[in-house]
């Protein structure tokens, strides 16, 4: 090899290293509205943030922060519907490629709700065909951050990894189960110190999500949709070394919010998203948890490893699990029962009924129900 094609090979190839500097990159919504999207992005060595986009592969826009760090987080606009956005990220002279991602519909607005993350190896080939605008989660997006090579937020980055097209093209909005915040192993009876971060101090470093992060509410005001995150997963434990998340009882700070989210009249449907079983959570406080619930539309937990919706008094509750072949909860007014892999898909209509199907992950329907605006 001559020195002049060495030298070239040596620049090549600094360039190639520099280039993977862009390490993930996924999407979400920061703000309670999608007027504007939050492009995330890691990279290995500390940098600046910038985000170039625009509705055709010429960019135009330009959002920018003067920053030092290696997680990065920056809201670009949201101002054309219907439109398909392209974007490119930057750091430390580095760019990735350029993406793109579906603007707000004018039509349909789908949305996918998928549970127990961290303990799947999903084919999601038929919820990318179901070519959603958004997708939520019911917690346990990890199994744990504490295994060896994915301790705290490595967990969330192994995560973004496993469906790197998905992320970079679909708005992300996870909501916590136990295991987002398993800091150690938890043992056959609680240690002398917390097992979980009830803070959630990586899950909320790593998404940038609206409010508290810890609970959030996300609303499609065109199409009456609404959805509300809670922190709710292993209620038993309250109190305890094995206490998982924030308080829910009467005089706590999540029962105040959620109830100030719930007891105004909202048109069309809200949706609230939650890790708890939602037999047990119903009941709780002499039933005023049921009692909001149901002034929505519809509940989704992922709490066990199995599809259901469970009717009372005519208000349905889900549960959702991408591995569907584990332990059996059933509700006791269970109406649809199947251990099968599989997420839930809502459909929204402007000034019309919702849809929600239960899909297999094989893409078969296996229940739908249609529901009338309260």
């Amino acid at each position: 090899m001559s020195r002049f094609a060495f030298l070239l090979f040596l620049v090549c190839a600094a360039d190639a290293v520099a280039a993977s500097d862009i390490r993930r990159l996924w999407l979400s919504f920061q703000r309670e509205e999608p007027t504007h999207i939050t492009v995330n992005w890691e990279t290995e060595e500390l940098g600046d943030s910038e985000v170039l986009f625009g509705i055709s592969a010429a960019l135009g826009g330009r959002i920018a922060k003067e920053e030092k760090v290696t997680l990065h987080h920056v809201e670009i606009p949201l101002s054309d519907k219907d439109a398909v956005y392209h974007y490119q990220v930057r750091s430390g002279g580095v760019a990735s490629e350029v993406y793109t991602f579906k603007g707000m519909p004018k039509q349909e607005l789908r949305a996918a709700v998928v549970g127990d993350w961290g303990f799947a190896q999903p084919d999601l080939s038929a919820l990318i065909k179901d070519d959603v605008h958004v997708l939520m989660t019911a917690g346990d997006n990890v199994s744990s951050l504490h295994e060896k090579g994915r301790e705290g937020t490595k967990a969330f980055s192994a995560l973004i990894d496993s469906q790197p097209e998905l992320f970079r093209s679909v708005p992300f909005m996870p909501i916590l189960g136990n295991h987002d915040r398993e800091i150690r192993s938890r043992g056959p009876k609680p240690p002398p110190e917390a097992v979980y971060d009830v803070e959630a101090a990586a899950y909320r470093e790593f998404f940038a999500l609206p409010g508290n992060e810890w609970n959030w509410v996300l609303s499609f005001p065109d199409f009456g949709a609404r959805f509300a995150a809670l922190d709710l997963e292993h209620i038993q434990d309250m109190g305890t070394t094995w206490q998982t998340g924030h308080p829910f009882d009467a005089a706590c700070e999540q029962l105040a919010w959620y109830r100030k989210q719930m007891e105004p009249a909202h048109p069309g449907h809200t949706i609230t998203l939650q890790n708890e079983r939602n037999a047990t959570m119903r009941g709780q406080l002499k039933g005023e948890w049921g009692r909001l619930f149901e002034r929505g539309s519809a509940v989704i937990t992922g709490f066990g490893y199995f599809a259901e919706r469970a009717v009372v008094d005519g208000f349905p509750y889900y549960n959702t699990a991408l591995k569907g072949n584990g332990d059996r909860y059933p509700d006791p007014k269970s109406a649809f029962f199947a251990s099968e892999h599989s997420y839930v898909l809502l459909s929204f209509r402007p000034k019309a009924p919702m849809k929600i199907q239960i899909k297999s992950l094989a893409g078969e329907v296996l229940d739908e129900q249609v529901y009338p605006a309260k």
